[in-house]
């Protein structure tokens, strides 16, 4: 792909009640021609934080889920480059100038993903299913969009080609036990949303097996005993993520029935 457009970048971010991360995120980010921050409504110090930042443009758009979301975020920005970054992501000093390079050198990619290093608290996980993940965060806005069906864990189109960033991203994802626990809960309850709307019918079988081989995979067959206590921590509340998602499935579909009329 041959790129002749605009060469400023458009940094989006989405949030919710993000005070905590906020601060550190925006401060590091001279290097963009636009910061557009989507929140929520949030009901913390967010707004407040955000405004304080001459660069950032702050918008409210209520959440319906994360792919819709991240969507009318790039509808906002001016630029045709995005990148996306989340509250709790941080770009090392390498990863910020392969970045600005890479968009002003770049006449073959549309999009590119990142690795990341996951974070717990301040010590990095090195295993648990976390070592070869990879995220879409930098892309041409012409030639990729969020797809409608996924409601988390968002899946990036990409008209063109892809390409793969050498330096890491860093995700301070856990920084602590009830927190993660709520995220991957609430990403358990979108899961079950998007096999409820297919109308996938709710297992016994799978509501019970499917955790435990998530669990097993990650904690043995990814090495997560490695990892020591993080590990078995990680590995849980993962697969208590999956368990969520057939219990709120279940769920889903017993209201249905109890709200159709009876024959």
């Amino acid at each position: 792909m041959k790129d002749n457009c605009n060469k400023n970048i458009s940094v989006l971010i989405i949030t919710l009640n993000e005070e905590n991360q906020m601060r550190s995120l925006l401060a590091d980010l001279d290097f963009a021609d636009e910061i557009i921050v989507v929140d929520s409504f949030s009901t913390d110090k967010t707004k407040a934080i955000c405004k304080s930042f001459d660069k950032v443009t702050f918008v409210q758009n209520t959440f319906e889920n994360y792919s819709s979301q991240r969507n009318f975020a790039i509808s906002q920005a001016k630029n045709d480059w995005i990148l996306f970054l989340d509250a709790d992501e941080r770009l090392t000093p390498e990863l910020k100038n392969e970045i600005i390079t890479t968009i002003n050198t770049n006449e073959t990619y549309s999009a590119f993903l990142f690795y990341r290093t996951f974070m717990f608290k301040d010590k990095v996980l090195h295993f648990s299913g976390n070592q070869n993940d990879k995220i879409f965060r930098l892309f041409n806005k012409n030639h990729a969009a969020y797809t409608k069906e996924r409601l988390v864990h968002e899946k990036l189109k990409v008209n063109g080609k892809i390409g793969v960033l050498k330096n890491k991203l860093i995700h301070y994802s856990y920084s602590n036990f009830q927190a993660y626990k709520s995220k991957t809960i609430r990403y358990g309850k979108f899961k079950a949303q998007e096999k409820f709307l297919k109308r996938q019918k709710p297992s016994v079988i799978l509501h019970f097996l499917h955790p435990a081989y998530n669990f097993l995979f990650n904690y043995i067959v990814r090495l997560g005993f490695l990892d020591g206590k993080k590990g078995l921590i990680i590995c849980y509340l993962n697969a208590n993520s999956v368990y969520t998602r057939y219990r709120e499935l279940e769920q889903l579909w017993n209201t249905e029935e109890s709200l159709s009329p009876k024959q």
